[in-house]
């Protein structure tokens, strides 16, 4: 009998160890690869101009402006340097949840914000 009990504790011990690492790795996300694509028309409007992603997400933000110009992600200091025309692109991890300003740097014009969800 005493094996009988050894291999019952055993199991039991191998299931609450199994159950306790699901639960602690299961809230810990690897994140997604988040891919946002946006026009600046004027150096004064962003469309969208309300970005979101989640903590963790591996994110590219696309930017495509008529005007030559800094478009600048606060929070991450990203500073997307535009040419007309063309498509500028950056790519970092979101590790900070919050709401974050993306704004026209040489004026200050508010273009809209990124918000990273927990």
């Amino acid at each position: 009998m005493s094996r009988l009990r050894l291999a019952v504790v055993v199991g039991v011990l191998v299931v609450f160890i199994g159950i306790g690492a699901y639960l602690i790795f299961a809230n810990q996300s690897a994140g997604k690869n988040v891919t946002i694509n946006v026009s600046v028309t004027g150096a004064k409007t962003m469309k969208p101009s309300e970005l979101s992603s989640h903590l963790n997400d591996t994110v590219t933000i696309n930017i495509t402006s008529d005007t030559d110009g800094e478009v600048h992600l606060h929070g991450y200091d990203i500073h997307f340097n535009t040419k007309a025309g063309q498509t500028v692109s950056g790519t970092f991890k979101a590790d900070k949840a919050a709401r974050f300003a993306i704004e026209w740097e040489s004026t200050g014009t508010a273009l809209g914000n990124l918000t990273v969800n927990p």
